[in-house]
């Protein structure tokens, strides 16, 4: 009998104890589970068998090791220790060796306790070390561990001399395994900065080829400095997606946590450190591993020393509990806890080794200024700065604001951005000093320029400058800009009015040589960039532009264009006009409906950009070619243009325009399966995002796209952290219903990877319900069915089996036999495995009948539903998928069968269910058969399953024929048809058991 509750009153025997000590284990690390334990250890001194005592000892030593209260274990060893020497027939065999297991915990358990002497440390690693060789084992163990004591002592000669003879000494059952001993290896190679070498020792532990309970949770945390210190930034980020998740959870795992943090500080991710420190706020205080406090003590202060650096010390940061902090006040804290607590170490060592790397590991700078992560993290702001007050007029010196002058006419001439700023800049070193009208004139110009709409008096008074300067050209066209924005304000008649008298004036004072080509060329642009205006504006008003607006805005353009194409010279402006002139030739010829033609003329606008020098001016029309050509389905097109685009903006792009081109690239990569290079500007483009305040907006969408394409690549766990990370943001309003629903999608999908099965169900369950109010259902039925497989892979039958019948409703009403098929399928396995395991009673047997009943029931509707589509097929190719259905349905039929017979039951009830099972499973074969060599594979897994229940049921002539019949399926299998040959050999085996069965 078991118990399900945390009382020990119902433990009465041995397997009682057993049961509820595994159920214990299963339960996150923390104080409720030592505290189990120890609940454990009465009820198990209560049964009064000696080695029940023993294994609630070890489990109680477990659960301290791997919690925060690792002081603690140093209780049940000694006890455990003392039970081996006064019985060590007490102990089983399991027992003994996990004895002289948890010696290496004992042993790093001192290490970690300051109060602990070293003598007494040293003398442990002798009793070890004697105890070792009584039992027969190898000193691999022992080595290892005098290697821990020499590297934190510093000793880096003893150390090394303990390395090598670690190396060298033979694996047996007491060595670690190998995921956990390349993790101190590398670790020590990190520590002597052979970054390479570390890397190099964790590669199999970070490709999964070892692993174990503890790695590669810390393999990963470990690897993030030594990969930044190697400049290897992108897998320094995934590690840390992907360590974090793994350690996330896990109490006892302070130091990697720690890791986790340093990464944080070292990368400009500040925001995201707080957010772990807020996570876990017991890891402030938590006493019973000082090692790994010291730890987190330090990269706290290293976190804080960065905000503070950044001018955020005033900022209120997560600390210990019991009072408000500030980033400066942690630091402190934190700094001066770290330190004392070395302190402490260093005495009990005789060295200052622990102090001083704790101080370098405080001061370290920054390896990235800002290492994008794709989670969601807002970049800390810096605070608003204090104001200067300017020096006194008269402490200015002429020549500075001359320099001014200068340096803003030479911007502003070459059409360089920071034009206006640079003019700002002379308006305010100009305060209080009398200006030439001109210089004052482009002053006031520039200014209304930075305003927009709101600058149409500015321009005007930059007209008047202008004509008080003897520019009577260059005044109509500030005039005709202050026109401009009127119209970009919404007064577009009276803007157009006002420019097309500028119009008339203009070309009269041209024609009378009374201005130059500039100034006219600037007037004519103002005129086209208002008729433009009013094609925009009719665009949004009404259906499209009519053609009287759109042939005035073409005659003015191609006006304009006419009066500067060839006649520039190297003007950079007059170049400028005739490139923006094409630009608009396309915008008119897109409002026409003539997209191929649009794409070109932007295409050539770009280029003539670029050749005048002013490629961030080609931006635009480059993001323009990128949308039409996508209409197009010029993919390779779109590719370019969006390229194109992020080059030639450098620098000078606004992060909400780097962020739009770095997601509009990253779509179309992905749209051709280059996942890779998508991930990387789905990255950027949420990066951009957040430096732009767009984090709940384009962020989140470029937070969707990128875990896509993360899952894409089957990074299963960097996939998920972004996903989550952009699910709080993701809104059906903004980003429509499709995008949450997907992105929930995703996230089940990489949950169900990781095998976090009870999580997958709930983000596949909380999708279906999103889609169940969609008109078409099939992604309904499809999330439905994904949620019903997570609770079943979860352990949830119940749940599992009513989303399962959820699903099969839909897929019938959707006229999809597959799915419905599916469907009752896997409820009948779920009836199957529903059996209880223990048939105490006579009910139990009936219950048990029940369940066999039951999946024989689920099965058989199966194979009628395919039948039944069958005869209904419209098509040749739906009839193939249903007779492959119908056969697959009969040889799980066939499994499910089979595995029904108990092995308590009679022979005669074991042989009617093996037979009816070969009975389902030749009617698979015979199915398969009929599709010919599309179905050889699953033919002939069939004939293997039926000549193995031949074998069972002692027909050894129908299991070799079975055997035989694969093997002539398969006569010169291809190399790489991994299936073929497995097929072969498993067929070769069943041959060679019934021989030797037969006596052959």
């Amino acid at each position: 009998m078991s118990t399900t509750d945390d009382t020990t009153d119902g433990i009465t025997d041995f397997d009682g104890l057993r049961r509820a000590m595994a159920a214990n284990s299963e339960r996150p690390e923390g104080p409720a589970r030592n505290a189990r334990a120890e609940e454990l250890l009465g009820a198990a001194e209560r049964l009064e068998i000696p080695l029940a005592v023993i294994e609630a000892l070890g489990h109680q030593l477990k659960v301290y090791n791997y919690s925060s209260e690792k002081d603690k274990m140093f209780v049940p060893f000694a006890r455990l220790l003392r039970l081996w020497d006064e019985r060590p027939g007490d102990f089983d065999e399991y027992e003994t060796h996990s004895l002289h297991w948890v010696f290496k915990w004992v042993s790093a358990g001192m290490l970690d306790q300051p109060h602990v002497p070293l003598a007494s440390i040293e003398k442990w690693l002798g009793e070890m070390a004697h105890r070792y060789r009584l039992a027969g084992h190898s000193e691999r163990a022992v080595h290892s561990a005098e290697f821990s004591v020499a590297a934190h002592l510093g000793d880096v000669p003893r150390a090394e001399r303990a390395y090598a003879a670690w190396l060298a000494a033979d694996r047996d059952a007491m060595a670690d395994c190998h995921a956990c001993e390349l993790h101190g290896q590398g670790w020590w190679q990190a520590r002597r900065r052979r970054d390479d070498e570390a890397l190099e020792l964790w590669r199999p532990v970070l490709e999964g080829e070892f692993s174990c309970a503890h790695e590669p949770h810390t393999v990963l945390a470990a690897s993030l400095v030594p990969l930044l210190r190697l400049g290897r930034v992108d897998e320094a980020r995934a590690n840390h997606l992907r360590g974090f998740r793994l350690v996330r959870s896990m109490e006892s795992m302070r130091s990697a946590y720690a890791d986790h943090v340093e990464f944080c500080a070292l990368t400009g991710n500040e925001a995201r450190g707080l957010e772990l420190l807020a996570e876990r706020p017991a890891y402030f205080t938590d006493s019973g591993q000082p090692r790994s406090a010291l730890d987190f003590l330090s990269v706290v202060a290293l976190l804080m020393d960065r905000l503070v650096e950044r001018g955020l010390g005033e900022r209120v940061v997560p600390g210990p509990a019991g009072r408000e902090w500030t980033a400066r006040e942690l630091a402190d804290h934190a700094r001066g806890q770290a330190l004392a607590l070395a302190a402490r170490f260093d005495a009990r060592n005789g060295t200052p080794a622990l102090s001083a790397e704790i101080r370098a590991r405080m001061a370290q700078v920054p390896l990235a200024e800002r290492l994008p992560l794709g989670v969601r993290a807002a970049r800390p702001a810096p605070p608003v700065p204090v104001p200067v007050a300017p020096a006194p007029v008269a402490a200015r010196a002429e020549p500075d604001l001359a320099a001014l002058i200068t340096r803003a006419r030479r911007l502003s001439e070459s059409l360089m951005p920071n034009a206006v700023e640079a003019w700002a800049a002379v308006g305010v070193a100009a305060e209080g000093v009398e200006l030439a009208a001109r210089d004052r004139a482009e002053v006031v110009d520039h200014e209304a320029m930075g305003l927009g709409p709101a600058g149409v008096d500015l321009f005007e008074r930059a007209a008047e400058l202008y004509a008080a300067a003897g520019d009577p050209g260059e005044a109509l066209a500030a005039r005709a800009r202050g026109a401009y924005v009127r119209a970009l304000g919404g007064e577009i008649d009276e803007a157009l009015a006002t420019v097309d008298g500028l119009y008339d004036e203009i070309l009269a004072l041209y024609a009378d040589d009374g201005t130059g080509l500039r100034q006219t060329a600037s007037v004519l642009m103002a005129r086209s960039r208002t008729l433009m205006r009013r094609v925009q504006a009719a665009q949004e008003a009404v259906n499209g532009p009519h053609g009287r607006v759109l042939a005035a805005a073409e005659a003015a353009v191609r006006e304009l264009l006419a009066l500067v194409d060839g006649r520039a010279e190297g003007d950079v402006r007059l170049l400028a006009r005739a490139a923006e002139a094409r630009a608009m030739l396309a915008d008119l010829a897109a409002h026409a409906g003539e997209p191929e033609a649009a794409a070109e003329l932007f295409a050539r606008a770009s280029a003539q950009f670029v050749a005048a020098g002013l490629p961030w001016f080609a931006v635009e029309y480059e993001a323009r070619v990128a949308g039409l050509a996508h209409h197009l389905g010029d993919v390779a097109e779109a590719e370019r243009a969006l390229r194109a685009a992020l080059e030639h903006g450098g620098a000078h792009l606004e992060p909400v325009g780097r962020s739009q081109l770095h997601l509009q690239l990253a779509e179309v990569l992905g749209g051709r399966a280059a996942f890779a290079e998508a991930a990387e500007h789905a990255l950027e483009a949420a990066h951009w995002a957040d430096e732009a305040g767009e984090s709940r907006t384009l962020g989140a969408w470029a937070r969707h796209q990128l875990g896509g394409f993360l899952l894409h690549l089957e990074r299963w766990a960097e996939a998920a952290e972004v996903l989550e990370s952009a699910l709080p943001d993701l809104t059906a309003e903004t980003h429509g219903d499709g995008a949450v629903v997907q992105t929930q999608w995703w996230l089940g999908d990489c949950l169900s990877e990781l095998g976090e099965h009870h999580a997958a169900a709930e983000r596949r369950l909380q999708a279906a319900e999103l889609a169940r109010h969609w008109p078409e259902q099939h992604d309904h039925a499809t999330l439905a069915h994904l949620a019903a497989e997570s609770l079943g892979q979860a352990g949830l039958a119940e749940e599992a089996d009513r989303a399962y019948a959820r699903a099969g409703e839909l897929w019938r009403e959707l006229g999809n036999v597959h799915g419905l098929v599916r469907a009752l399928r896997a409820r009948a396995w779920l009836a199957l495995r529903a059996e209880p395991d223990d048939r105490e009673s006579p009910d139990d047997l009936a219950d048990a009948d029940q369940g066999v009943e039951g999946a024989r029931t689920l099965m058989s509707r199966a194979v009628d539903e395919c039948a039944t589509a069958l005869d209904d097929a419209e098509d040749e190719s739906a009839r193939l998928r249903l007779v492959a259905e119908l056969g697959h349905t009969h040889r799980q039929f066939g499994d499910l069968l089979a595995r029904s017979a108990a092995e308590d039951a009679d022979d005669d009830s074991i042989r009617a269910a093996l037979e009816e099972a070969l009975g389902q499973v030749t009617e698979a074969i015979a199915v398969f058969a009929s599709l010919g060599a599309d179905a050889l594979h699953s033919r002939t897994g069939a004939e293997l399953a039926a000549g193995w229940l031949a074998a069972d049921l002692s027909r050894p002539a129908e299991a070799t024929a079975r055997a035989r019949a694969v093997l002539r399926a398969y006569p010169n299998p291809l190399d790489d048809d991994e299936t073929a040959k497995s097929r072969k050999a498993e067929a070769e085996q069943l041959e060679q058991a019934v021989a030797e069965t037969n006596g052959e």
